[in-house]
């Protein structure tokens, strides 16, 4: 029997801005290595004990969680597309659902895709030893050795006959996030485990759950699943009965109220990578952590980072000091200070500034483009087209446009004409003329946009025809 992933992958968390923004959320950025953390996650979960995983996420994200699974070479089983964010308790049931149509004795595995988990082996065995639990019609989860008093946790307390071993053990209940008093307690008491948010269960087990403990829920959900509508790759679920749905995670509908759970221990490295801090504490050697073109000089306890290529952070001097650089922000923090990140983006959301949400680079379907200068009346972006992609065929009321390429060819349309271009060659586009670009290439395509005109907004596209069905 294969164990079916389940990856929740529609978050949008603040406190690792401005890496992390609500464009372009942490689970899709590589804070360690070259993989992002959630393609990490779908390796961790890839292997002959996993079936294919289904995809839970958001509009925005679509077609960057296609891509990113491709580029690791994993294919999904589904994804499907919440209207909007209602937290975990409506996600996890959507994706039981959608298994349990061909198999409701499957096994599944409840997974964020943002979390970090070195040991690959560790956690998979992890998983086997909860498995017999779980076809016993059991709800597991998994619990962590905590190792420090943490407060941005919460707890699991587990029964105080429990004696921990490798296999799932009795659950007494759950722990909001403590003070710091109450955190130093029950790292001391040796019965509590940090809560890591990663639950195993047969899809008949949970739908029952929900069915008597989470109704409104269920329903909500099973109507908006049953109504949904095939989009290309995705399955949206219907935006009517979804908007009906009160937000809340699984914890709170299921696992504190469940009585038949069970809890299997974890013993090894695991951080949800909550800040900048943890960040720091995962990734320091001596104290000092740096990353891309970041220097660090008689420094201590710092985290620092730079995340444009060609851009040198250098620090000299500091202590218990997180310094991260992106093209359009930096942020300065005392380390102490990084679960307040959130306050610095609500600052900026209060001024209106753009920096406080959007990603500099803004990823479509096709790939993804950045703006390099601005000025009146003009904008120079640099725009990468994946293999095999097409931007749609649109029109523009206020700008015309001259596209220079860089690397690979193009495909260019222009209105009924159709040229390829070539490294070091150009093409104008004219004001209002219908126009495409395509790479029939099998790498990555690379050009210059340079755009004139009274109006540079991204809303004067006017799309005629669209293969990814948004016009």
């Amino acid at each position: 029997m294969k164990v079916t992933p389940i990856i929740l992958c529609g978050g949008s968390g603040t406190r690792l801005w401005p890496l992390s923004r609500k464009s372009y959320p942490k689970q899709f950025s590589p804070f360690i290595g070259t993989d992002s953390l959630y393609q990490t996650c779908a390796r961790r979960l890839s292997s002959d004990a996993f079936a294919a995983p289904v995809i839970v996420t958001g509009d925005p994200f679509r077609f960057i969680a296609l891509q990113q699974l491709g580029d690791v070479g994993i294919e999904p089983g589904a994804v499907l597309i919440e209207p909007v964010g209602r937290d975990t308790a409506p996600a996890v049931i959507a994706a039981a659902l959608k298994v349990a149509e061909s198999d409701p004795e499957a096994v599944l595995l409840v997974a964020p895709s943002d979390h970090l988990i070195p040991d690959e082996q560790a956690f998979r065995a992890s998983i086997a030893a909860a498995i017999p639990a779980a076809l016993t019609g059991q709800i597991v989860t998994f619990g962590v050795k905590p190792t420090r008093p943490e407060t941005g946790y919460g707890y699991l307390e587990l029964a105080a006959q429990a004696r921990v071993g490798t296999g799932p053990v009795p659950l007494n209940g759950f722990v909001e996030k403590p003070d710091a008093a109450e955190a130093e307690t029950m790292l001391h008491a040796g019965n509590y485990l940090w809560n890591a948010g990663i639950f195993l269960f047969t899809a008949k087990a949970i739908i029952a759950a929900y069915r008597h403990l989470a109704p409104v829920i269920f329903d909500a959900v099973k109507a908006a699943l049953d109504e949904g509508i095939t989009d290309l790759a995705f399955l949206r679920l219907a935006p009517d009965p979804w908007a009906r749905i009160t937000p809340a995670s699984i914890d709170y509908a299921i696992m504190e109220k469940a009585t038949n759970l069970s809890v299997v221990p974890y013993t090894e490295t695991w951080s949800d990578l909550g800040d900048w801090a943890a960040v720091w504490r995962e990734t320091q050697r001596d104290g000092v952590a740096v990353a891309g073109e970041a220097t660090a000089i008689e420094c201590q306890n710092v985290l620092l980072r730079s995340e444009v290529e060609g851009q040198s952070l250098v620090g000299i001097g500091l202590e218990d000091i997180v310094a991260v650089a992106m093209p359009d922000a930096v942020l300065i923090s005392h380390k102490d200070r990084a679960q307040d990140v959130k306050l610095a983006v609500r600052t900026l959301r209060d001024k209106g500034s753009r920096q406080a949400e959007n990603f500099p680079r803004d990823y479509r379907p096709w790939g993804w483009f950045e703006s390099l200068a601005t000025g009146d009346r003009f904008q120079v972006k640099r725009i990468v087209v994946n293999p095999g992609a097409a931007l749609s065929l649109q029109s523009h009321h206020h700008r015309s446009e001259h596209w220079i390429v860089v690397q690979g060819t193009a495909s260019v349309t222009v209105g009924n004409k159709v040229d390829l271009v070539t490294e070091n060659q150009s093409i104008y586009i004219p004001l209002g003329t219908r126009h495409r670009l395509e790479n029939p290439g099998k790498l990555p395509m690379i050009l210059i946009e340079v755009q004139t005109g009274a109006y540079l907004g991204e809303d004067d596209i006017i799309r005629h025809d669209d293969i990814y069905a948004r016009a």
